[in-house]
């Protein structure tokens, strides 16, 4: 069977690498599925390759789906409203694209036939404080409420959370490295604020990780080591062998002092897979008094996993993690 890509939000900085991945590993069709006409010419004529497909849509019109879902064997469900403070600004976009937009993809992919769907979701949907973060915890919700109708031989729907991926769109390393060729102050909003540090590729990773493994409702986590904010600042600094000032410009709205990949009840019932976990969804049904009679005991002793208390890498580590970005590269050269 001809493999048929499906990639929701694809003009973003994963569907771009996720486009590069599945290229180089010979797809034969990839589509891409986005609202924005310009940032789709643009890419269409930078690759140049007849195995992309280009399909105008939002996630938010079922039936703009049904029309590129057609014949795909896989999904990628990456379009997402993903700015915190825009989110804090305007909830209900954020309902309508991350949380009904996905049971749009979810729903169609499955009367569609599909085999599989990776749905992206992000460290802010654990115990979320914002507005971005409770969408996209929805969106979970979602994929496994959807995934416990299911059984075999049908659609399998899983998730993929990861925390900050250097040098996508919207990330912390770009806006610093501006900055710093601008002569500007780095700017930000508490020094020993923590945050993972994961490469677009590994993220990438993650996602295959999930086709491979995937059963009914998973939720795969990447472990990734962590820094903050304050060192991320002054290593770039140190690299661009510059002597801007570090300035402290107060928290943003919906900000966390650190991220949170999985919780200590999601590592309960989580599976150590090496570089990841898998998160099972809880598989209890609606009929709670037999867990009253019968009990349930559980370890108590567990702590989330978070940017706080993973590998925090040293200076010389987060230094020699940069210089592996395509981007850190290109600004030096420049």
């Amino acid at each position: 069977m001809i493999s048929v890509y499906l990639i929701t939000g694809g003009t973003g900085s994963f569907g771009k690498a996720m486009v590069d991945y599945l290229l180089a590993h010979g797809a034969p069709e990839i589509r891409i599925l986005s609202r924005d006409e310009a940032k789709q010419e643009e890419m269409r004529i930078a690759y140049g390759r007849s195995e992309l497909k280009f399909f105008i849509g939002d996630v938010r019109d079922r039936a703009s789906v049904d029309k590129a879902m057609k014949g795909v064997s896989m999904v990628f469900h990456a379009a997402a409203l993903k700015q915190v403070p825009s989110c804090e600004f305007f909830p209900m976009e954020a309902v309508k694209t991350n949380i009904q937009g996905s049971q749009n993809v979810i729903d169609s992919a499955v009367e569609a036939g599909v085999e599989s769907v990776v749905c992206l979701s992000t460290d802010k949907a654990v115990m979320p404080v914002n507005a971005m973060g409770m969408s996209k915890a929805m969106m979970e919700k979602v994929a496994q409420a959807s995934s416990r109708q299911l059984g075999e031989g049908d659609t399998v729907i899983s998730c993929v959370r990861y925390g900050n991926v250097m040098c996508s769109r919207g990330s912390v390393i770009p806006l610093f490295i501006k900055q710093i060729q601008e002569g500007k102050p780095l700017t930000i909003t508490e020094p020993t604020m923590t945050r993972f540090m994961l490469s677009l590729e590994d993220a990438i990773k993650l996602v295959h990780f999930a086709f491979e493994n995937a059963r009914q409702g998973d939720i795969f986590v990447r472990k990734a080591p962590a820094c903050t904010v304050q060192m991320l600042a002054e290593v770039l600094v140190d690299l661009f062998e510059a002597d801007n000032e570090v300035q402290v410009i107060g928290w943003r709205h919906g900000e966390k002092l650190y991220e949170t990949l999985a919780s200590a009840e999601e590592l309960l019932r989580s599976e150590d897979m090496g570089d990841y976990y898998r998160v099972s969804y809880d598989s209890r049904d609606l009929n709670y008094a037999k867990f009253f009679t019968e009990g349930k005991v559980e370890e108590t002793s567990t702590e989330d996993y978070h940017s706080h208390n993973t590998y925090q890498l040293t200076r010389e580590e987060l230094k020699s993690l940069l210089l592996t970005l395509p981007e850190v590269q290109a600004a030096l050269e420049h």
